[in-house]
């Protein structure tokens, strides 16, 4: 599989996605970015007890003394205004237009491509397994977002949101963010959670998705093992696994994704912007 970027470079890239980002005041909060694939940070009543965005509840959380609705907004939302429902109150806010830019990728095993029936089969049951995962809302966390760390180090080698082209063939867009690091770098949890899959895939590989609690869900795949096991509490910083080339990848890197109101959105709006703020590294591991 070759690499070919439409106009610009990951590293440009990267930039123009963070200069997209609007600062938000509070550091524990995700960037709001009102766009597909993007978050919108709204702040409501401070006796809210419920929200939802279309047929999904969304997380609240309290900081500085206010509260607010944390929404996924998935890569396929239409631009325009959309609405937040409380128990208290209805919210509207505007989704912008933001092109993605495209990504073309020569691959050379055709089963990844255009797998046979079989093949399928088994892709649609993993899908599904998945699927049901994004869907959980547990109370697993308390009143305060999920501050993110940065899974594992290493240079981004796709950011999110690529229109992706397979030998000239149209696919979803990119729904992560992948690290390429070198074979056998340790991954990190990015927060507390539980695991609640881990499996061998046929496009991800080595799989684990963990359950941060009301409806955030992180997935780590292409891994080359897994040292941890469904139903396990993982804390922020322990480790999951290592990087591997399993699955769907020409070259060892880990593919991160971050789920919100069942909403594959931009990890860049949780991470910290510098990969080393807060980051547990291999040093700190025993």
């Amino acid at each position: 599989m070759r690499l070919f970027f439409t106009n610009t470079s990951c590293t440009a890239l990267l930039f123009g996605a963070l200069s997209l980002l609007t600062t938000f005041s509070h550091a524990d909060l995700p960037q709001d970015s009102r766009r597909a694939g993007g978050i919108a940070v709204i702040e409501v009543s401070s006796d809210t007890t419920t929200a939802s965005f279309g047929d999904r509840p969304v997380v609240l959380v309290v900081e500085d003394h206010k509260k607010y609705a944390i929404v996924g907004l998935p890569i396929t939302i239409q631009t325009g205004v959309h609405l937040l429902n409380t128990d208290k109150a209805h919210f509207d806010f505007s989704v912008a237009e933001y092109a993605y830019p495209e990504q073309r990728l020569t691959i050379t095993d055709q089963s990844k491509v255009a797998p046979d029936p079989e093949q399928l089969a088994r892709y649609q049951r993993e899908a599904t397994e998945q699927a049901i995962v994004y869907k959980k809302f547990s109370a697993i966390q308390t009143t305060h977002f999920t501050k993110f760390i940065w899974p594992a180090l290493g240079k981004i080698s796709s950011t999110f949101g690529f229109k992706r082209f397979f030998n000239g063939e149209p696919r979803a867009p990119h729904a992560g963010l992948d690290i390429a690091a070198g074979f056998g770098t340790v991954v990190l949890a990015p927060a507390n959670g539980v695991v609640v899959q881990t499996g061998d895939y046929f496009f991800n590989g080595q799989t684990v998705m963990i359950d941060h609690g009301q409806g955030i869900v992180t997935m780590l795949c292409h891994l080359s093992r897994i040292d941890v096991k469904t139903g396990q509490t993982v804390k922020q910083g322990g480790v999951i696994g290592l990087v591997g080339k399993t699955g769907r990848a020409t070259g060892p890197h880990l593919h991160f994704s971050v789920s919100l109101n069942n909403a594959r959105v931009d990890p860049l709006l949780v991470l910290p912007k510098n990969q080393n703020d807060g980051q547990v590294t291999t040093k700190d591991i025993q």
